[in-house]
């Protein structure tokens, strides 16, 4: 392996530090969880969380939004899933979540906090939601 250089190392730990900075939960406030069961895999789960990390990235919300993988969520015929958790709003789990799907999810309701009610598998139940 070559030598790095000190400008080499300082990218490096710039870089990884930006890497950390993203697994850590506090100060977040709001949490994608995407599906990683065999099932999500096999319909494209990691494409999703490709787009989501990439989307969440193009818009700056590196900070405050975390992503997260979890198992199998029993709805395996609407994987790839996705619960997005977030400060003020419901928790949504979202069913057929394309890349596409994805960075509307960013788009709609991480940043103008809309749902999109054509992709919504569960919620809660309107008399328990706050408005």
């Amino acid at each position: 392996m070559a030598k790095m250089t000190l400008e080499e190392l300082r990218k490096l730990r710039e870089s990884t530090q930006q890497q950390i900075k993203k697994r850590e939960t506090d100060g977040k406030t709001a949490q994608i969880i995407v599906a990683m069961g065999t099932c999500g895999i096999a319909a494209g789960a990691k494409a999703t969380l490709d787009a989501f990390v990439k989307e969440v990235d193009d818009h700056g919300m590196g900070g405050s939004v975390i992503i997260r993988q979890t198992g199998c969520m029993g709805l395996c015929q609407n994987e790839p899933t996705v619960e997005v958790v977030m400060t003020g709003m419901p928790n949504i789990i979202y069913g057929r979540v394309t890349p596409d799907v994805a960075k509307e999810i960013v788009e709609r309701h991480l940043v103008k906090k809309e749902l999109l009610e054509d992709r919504i598998l569960d919620r809660p139940a309107r008399d328990i939601m706050k408005n």
